[in-house]
């Protein structure tokens, strides 16, 4: 922590390397199969701690009112759960293309979450983060837990990974594509066959279900899976519009990145088990442990 009292955490991006809708539930939430591959790549988040228990938004996401900002939300609502006795200063450097399908709002929410437990030392166990953060966003659990995950039921049942280690290059074709528009689609396949970690792991499940609706729908989108798909299997992230492909190696991603048509933006990084917000976690918690110590430590007389 700064001696301004700002603290600085990473939210990092996600990309879904497969996706599928295998049903719905009763209440008509669809029922989801997806890996979330976590990145070391993302937003950054600081955060200052009030005593007057207000909520502060110094900087957000553009053009989005505070009162949408996920970030204050799930300020608010730690807040209230927590029934906490401070509030804190919230200033986002938004890196993570808004609505790519990189779940920049639910890691920025996560973020937030598992940091301010940790500042204002509400004590909640990841358990009951995630389920606050579930309350925000589906895919607000699986940066709050902080590590790369097969995933079912609407996003929330994860079971932790291993994947190989890999580069990506990312690819926003700047065209916005409304979730919930591709989710009324009549077109959109909502019973596809179910997937197992080892179908995923074999190199069998690689199907995103959104990709030919949102391919036939939007042409940036189609433009950019056409180009990257020249380098390899290309993919949409989510609902879109943002599309990947893994990289053969460093060159070859640099290389991407250089060439990559001026209508499009291009990002490069690499796949982590383990969130860079849990490495900071730890470090928070080790730097506050020596502080303590040497606070602690008896004067001695020169």
């Amino acid at each position: 922590m700064g001696e301004d009292g700002w603290s600085v955490w990473p939210a990092p991006a996600k990309l879904n390397l497969f996706l599928r809708i295998v049903g719905r539930r009763a209440d008509g939430y669809h029922l989801l199969q997806t890996v979330f591959q976590l990145l070391d790549w993302g937003d950054t988040l600081r955060l200052r701690v009030r005593t007057d228990a207000q909520i502060v938004r110094v900087d957000g996401a553009p053009g989005v009112a505070a009162e949408r900002d996920l970030c204050v939300r799930a300020a608010r609502a730690l807040a209230e759960y927590a029934e906490a006795e401070f509030g804190a200063d919230i200033a986002l450097e938004k890196r993570i293309p808004m609505g790519g399908g990189l779940g920049g709002g639910s890691s920025d929410a996560a973020t937030v979450l598992v940091a301010l437990n940790e500042l204002w030392g509400t004590g909640l166990a990841v358990d009951e983060l995630a389920e606050l953060g579930l309350r925000l966003g589906a895919d607000v659990p699986v940066f709050v837990r902080g590590h790369s995950a097969w995933a079912e039921g609407v996003g929330e049942k994860l079971t932790p990974v291993a994947l190989p280690p890999r580069q990506y290059v990312i690819l926003d074709p700047h065209e916005t594509v409304p979730t919930a528009a591709l989710f009324q689609a009549a077109e959109l396949t909502r019973n596809s066959a179910a997937a197992t970690i080892e179908s995923f792991l074999s190199g069998i499940a690689t199907d995103n279900v959104f990709a030919p609706v949102v391919r036939a729908r939007y042409a940036n989108v189609a433009a950019a899976l056409d180009w990257l798909g020249r380098y390899g299997d290309a993919r949409l992230s989510g609902s879109g519009g943002c599309v990947f492909v893994a990289a053969p190696s460093d060159d070859a991603a640099q290389a991407m990145v250089r060439d990559c048509p001026r209508e499009f933006s291009a990002y490069r990084a690499r796949g982590v088990d383990r969130s860079a917000l849990a490495d900071a976690l730890d470090a928070h918690r080790t730097s506050e442990k020596l502080k303590r110590q040497e606070e602690s430590r008896p004067c001695r007389d020169s």
